[in-house]
């Protein structure tokens, strides 16, 4: 993550450079070309991941193992028209809701076994990722209600036939372990 901070306030000028001299917060050359790098190719890989990501949300709301997906994207999405309104595009990063009572097991299973999607939470890169998370953990504002395990996944630059196939298996070997 790389920025700037740009003022005219000396109370802003005396902060910055208190944090720069206290974190070390300076960006090195390499890290400096590789942004530069970086952000010639981001508009097409923005609206791949985009593409992709509206591909998979839209693939997931047809499979029985899936409660919900939270996709602002998505026309069933109760933000959608907020979103439609305020926006231009999506990013790839999205998540979903399983149904409940599949096992820690069966969920291992699936995530073990997918081939495409690495364990991790990022966004805007070009590798597909898949992680468990708990918002309950985190919420302040309203409280999370979902009682099936959520699953947050950005889709990355891979081919979408190949990402809904391996994430289709994946979903299959989660109710072949079931518990269900």
């Amino acid at each position: 993550m790389m920025g700037v901070i740009v003022s005219k306030s000396p109370h802003w000028e005396q902060k910055t450079r208190s944090t720069s001299r206290n974190y070390g917060n300076a960006s090195g050359p390499d890290d400096l070309y590789l942004a530069q790098r970086g952000l010639r190719t981001m508009a097409v890989r923005m609206e791949e991941n985009q593409k992709n990501g509206l591909a998979l949300a839209n693939w997931l709301q047809s499979r029985p193992e899936v409660k919900r997906v939270l996709h602002p994207g998505l026309q069933t999405d109760p933000g959608y028209e907020i979103w439609k309104r305020d926006f231009s595009g999506a990013s790839g990063l999205f998540s979903f809701i399983l149904k409940e009572g599949y096992s820690r097991a069966a969920l291992a299973g699936m995530l073990d076994g997918l081939n495409l999607y690495g364990m991790g939470a990022s966004w805007g890169g070009f590798e597909s990722l898949i992680v468990p998370a708990n918002p309950a953990e985190n919420r302040t504002a309203t409280k999370w209600d979902e009682n099936g395990q959520l699953l947050r996944v950005h889709a990355g630059l891979e081919d979408i036939d190949d990402l809904i196939c391996d994430l289709g298996a994946g979903l299959d070997r989660l109710t072949e372990i079931s518990d269900l």
